[in-house]
């Protein structure tokens, strides 16, 4: 069995159904009425996960881009938390800086999320490993380097943790998201939870990567493509979430090793020897006697024709039966 990585009880791992994240991200603009209505959505689409992010902009950014962030404060988003909860639904964040990772332990969040754009920042990295919750880990292919080096800190507490590459290009075009980096992850980091994280303009990478063996897939959400916001140009809709979901709940049971089926479902048609003519008992069976027909019952294969000729029938046999083994001797 393969590893996985448990987060609120969710399994996820080679031998576990994938899971698809939906990031919020600023979509809902600063408001949580619609980051509710996004929630509302994201659970009619079938979505396990809703990925935040926590910021606290004056430890952040400058003070003058601090409107660009739409945050919320300790109390939306712990209200956010609980209405994704109350849905069944589990809620992770992605902290910047030591206060949001205290804010998000205060608020008793299932798992952290780290982002491409922190996976430098060792101290904050570090930080987060010590709460010994399950961490996703996204790097850019540019920083798989960088992402060797987060691994290294984050095993000195725990191996709870899940690999994700990305493109930090906004949207991103096809040619520019190298599918051969989910192989480059299986390689680096043999045996672990790798996933992506999206910011194409549809599923068609999340369909690949699923394929390839990717255990999460990650992709920006929005519950309306008309909303304001720089990110719904790359978000998915819930009609979108739910292909996705649907795709990834049908992915592991097509890459399951083939087992033979039971005897009942294992029903076939075949080419078989049958009867010409009616059939007196004790006649021998001569090559007149018997032709082939495709038939939907288990019978003597046409191949094995000489096999039955010149052998006698130990009961009368219609005309056009299928001749089975204890029909003759």
């Amino acid at each position: 069995m393969g590893k996985y990585i448990e987060i609120a009880g969710r399994k996820i791992g080679v031998d576990y159904d994938p899971v698809v994240i939906a990031e919020m991200g600023i979509n809902p603009g600063g408001s949580i009425e619609v980051a509710k209505a996004m929630v509302d959505s994201a659970y009619e689409a079938g979505i396990e996960i809703i990925k935040h992010q926590t910021h606290t902009p004056e430890e952040e950014i400058d003070p003058s881009l601090t409107d660009e962030m739409n945050t919320f404060t300790e109390k939306q988003e712990l209200e956010l938390k609980l209405y994704v909860e109350s849905k069944g639904m589990i809620f992770i964040s992605a902290p910047y800086c030591f206060t949001a990772v205290n804010r998000l332990e205060r608020m008793n969040v299932a798992a952290y999320k780290i982002s491409s754009t922190q996976i430098t920042n060792t101290s904050l990295i570090e930080y987060v490993a010590s709460k010994e919750k399950p961490i996703i880990l996204s790097a850019s292919i540019e920083d798989l380097d960088s992402l060797k080096k987060a691994v290294e800190i984050i095993k000195k507490y725990h191996e709870k943790f899940i690999i994700q590459y990305c493109t930090n290009i906004y949207p991103t075009p096809l040619d520019k998201i190298n599918l051969t980096t989910l192989d480059k992850l299986h390689q680096m980091f043999p045996g672990e939870v790798v996933g992506i994280s999206d910011h194409s303009l549809n599923n068609f990478h999340c369909y690949a990567a699923l394929a390839l063996g990717a255990s999460v897939v990650e992709r920006h959400f929005t519950d309306k493509k008309d909303r304001p916001g720089v990110e719904i140009a790359w978000s998915m809709d819930q009609d979108e979430a739910k292909e996705l979901v649907s795709y990834a709940n049908a992915i592991r049971i097509m890459k399951n090793d083939f087992q033979k089926p039971k005897k009942e479902e294992n029903k076939k048609t075949m080419v078989a020897l049958v009867t010409s003519k009616r059939i007196i008992k004790n006649s021998t069976l001569t090559k007149a006697d018997i032709t082939t027909k495709i038939v939907n019952e288990e019978g003597i294969p046409a191949d094995d024709l000489y096999t039955v000729m010149w052998k006698k029938c130990i009961r009368d046999l219609p005309e056009g039966h299928v001749i089975k083994r204890e029909d003759i001797k």
